[in-house]
């Protein structure tokens, strides 16, 4: 595992040697610091923090100002991984201008090192915007949380051959742009595989299966410490929620009982030296 700073002619390697690249959300500097010294090359400081860590229905609640705080807080905890802030909602989709503006407040106060933004070819003028303005953006096509209503809900998209050539007509549109990287999620891997043939930039999958260049997952998805829901193709790779709820009920128990504190969790007054 090497310990160099993931750059984006970093990412550009990994996909040409095929290696994988691996991509988890984070929120907070521990969790970030955990991810990255578990050699985890992408971290996204994604809008879902509004439904995970915020508790809102939807991503669409987030402001700027909550983007640039916790995705500061896991640059802070950063040393390899690249990090990439997410846009929330209206943050970018009124004008180029404002966009810009939004996306350097991300790199300049956030420490991100790239933006992501969703949105197809109808927001490729946006991309080329920032782009210009030097600041890589991530695309995200397929299912765009933001736009769940109009999609009908958190469903998967591109499921036909007319819709899985307007994934691949977005992604161009989007790669001609200037964006550094796609996200492609929630699409049948057919449709992932028809984008990954047909850009030369690096592409992610989010439950699209194996035909890309690399996978992100969810944080509190994969470790169980999210139940409102849990998609098809989340993996939980632990139950840490469980665990938590087991360690905060033997706390309240112990202390009820008076079992905690014992004399190992206190301190002894210091005894004055004699003459």
């Amino acid at each position: 595992m090497t310990q160099a700073k993931v750059t984006l002619p970093v990412l550009r390697d990994m996909k040409a040697r095929r290696e994988p690249i691996t991509w988890l959300t984070a929120y907070d500097y521990p969790t970030a610091q955990a991810m990255d010294q578990s050699g985890i090359d992408m971290i996204l400081v994604g809008d879902s923090l509004g439904m995970t860590v915020l508790g809102y229905e939807t991503t669409l609640p987030v402001t700027m100002d909550e983007m640039v705080v916790f995705t500061g807080a896991v640059s802070r905890a950063v040393k390899r991984a690249f990090v990439v802030g997410d846009m929330p909602f209206m943050s970018y989709q009124a004008e180029p201008a404002e966009a810009i503006r939004n996306a350097g407040r991300l790199l300049a106060q956030g420490g991100a090192d790239a933006v992501k933004l969703e949105g197809g070819a109808r927001l490729a003028h946006v991309v080329e915007a920032i782009t210009n303005a030097g600041i890589p953006v991530f695309g995200h096509i397929g299912l765009t949380p933001q736009s769940a209503s109009q999609l009908g809900g958190y469903r998967a998209q591109a499921r036909t051959e007319e819709t899985a050539r307007r994934l691949v007509e977005d992604a161009r549109a989007l790669e001609r742009a200037g964006a550094v990287a796609l996200l492609v999620e929630c699409v049948p891997p057919d449709a992932c595989r028809l984008v990954h043939e047909a850009l030369e930039i690096p592409i992610l999958g989010l439950g699209s299966g194996l035909d890309c260049d690399g996978q992100l997952l969810i944080v509190h998805d994969m470790l169980g410490m999210f139940d409102r829901f849990t998609p098809k193709f989340v993996k939980k790779y632990a139950s840490l929620g469980e665990e938590m709820r087991t360690a905060f009920t033997a706390y309240r128990e112990e202390v009820k009982s008076g079992a905690f504190p014992t004399a190992a969790h206190t301190y002894s007054m210091a005894q004055e030296s004699a003459g």
